[in-house]
């Protein structure tokens, strides 16, 4: 039966079809043959090339291996997304699934790649809100998140460098709340072996490099590429000149930042000031600790508040208040107990 004589002119769709058959014949495979090899029947991939259906992101880049057609349908199948994504994004997240080592720096905002669904949807929820986004839009964009994230657990697993500037820590998206989960999700990736998480702090001023994000792709074969944003457009570059000197300054960076451990510091501060923020003591039942000093200070706590305990001096009452977790306090009070901080 002959194949359907195509229309790439029709629509983005109909032309994308029409590069799926093209690629197909030109290494030697039928229709049924292309389906076996990705699991589809012959007359799904009529309807893919005749452009009456759009396939997943799954099967264009498998379509993509078994073609060997390096990265060109899954290029094509993200210039679909229509204004989903900036200039020159899609060409980015192509490249980053293949990368060995992944650098970024980033002000103000987390990198997605270490997003929580929360923190990434309040990011989206702002744009919608702003009109710049609609909401098609802004679910496209988390399901391309999601799935960038998810293929961090490929074998090897990449080496995901990250640095933040400080305002990452402070920049209230979604809430208290939603930023104290995601402070709290960075450090569980910093505990992993393939991350390192450092933070840039607001006292480098002139010293860092960067005016805006940057991210760095190392690949297995000794290739680098760079990757910024303005507004409204990315940009990749592939330049080894170019990148290398970003990469040099990359690494200035991480020197002038502080180290892993104290960034870690840095983050918990952070978060301790949250939940300072996040806690509502109007009204609350406050009592006596079973620690009082010596000099007739008292402490007093109030229970009640879900893994924190608020802590003031019972002598200021109106005085400010100071909110632990709840295991530290506890882990305190035993150790005051048990004498391991001398006569008190």
């Amino acid at each position: 039966m002959p194949e359907t004589e195509l229309d790439p002119s029709a629509s983005p769709v109909k032309a994308f079809g029409a590069q799926i058959r093209r690629l197909r014949k030109a290494a030697g495979f039928s229709q049924s043959e292309l389906g076996a090899m990705t699991g589809l029947s012959n007359s799904q991939i009529s309807n893919f090339e005749r452009g009456t259906r759009l396939p997943t992101l799954d099967w264009v880049c498998a379509t993509d291996r078994a073609l060997d057609s390096g990265d060109a349908l899954e290029l094509s199948f993200w210039g679909l997304q229509g204004t989903a994504l900036i200039p020159g994004y899609h060409e980015y997240v192509v490249k980053e699934q293949n990368a060995r080592v992944i650098r970024l720096f980033e002000l103000g905002i987390v990198p997605g790649l270490l997003q929580t669904r929360a923190y990434a949807s309040a990011l989206e929820d702002a744009s919608v809100a702003r009109g710049s986004a609609t909401e098609k839009q802004g679910a496209e964009r988390l399901k391309l998140l999601a799935e960038r994230q998810a293929r961090l657990n490929r074998q090897p697993a990449p080496h995901v460098h990250v640095i933040l500037d400080e305002s990452c820590l402070y920049t209230q998206v979604g809430g208290t709340g939603v930023l104290f989960d995601q402070l709290n999700r960075i450090e569980e990736l910093a505990s992993l072996p393939n991350y390192i998480v450092q933070v840039a702090p607001y006292s480098l001023g002139a010293l860092r490099p960067f005016m805006r994000p940057v991210s760095l792709l190392h690949n297995a074969d000794g290739s680098l590429l760079g990757y910024t944003e303005t507004h409204h457009r990315g940009f990749l570059e592939s330049d080894r000149a170019t990148a290398g000197v970003w990469a040099r300054e990359y690494d200035l960076l991480q020197v002038e930042a502080l180290p892993q451990a104290a960034s870690l510091t840095a983050i918990r501060k952070a978060r301790r000031e949250l939940s300072n923020m996040n806690v509502d003591l109007t009204g609350a039942p406050w009592r006596k600790s079973t620690y009082s000093g010596n000099g007739g200070q008292c402490v007093e706590v109030a229970d009640g508040h879900a893994g924190v305990m608020p802590v003031r001096d019972s002598k200021d009452p109106q005085g400010p208040a100071l909110v632990f977790p709840a295991d530290a306090w506890r882990a305190f009070v035993a150790g005051i107990q048990a004498g391991e901080f001398g006569e008190v």
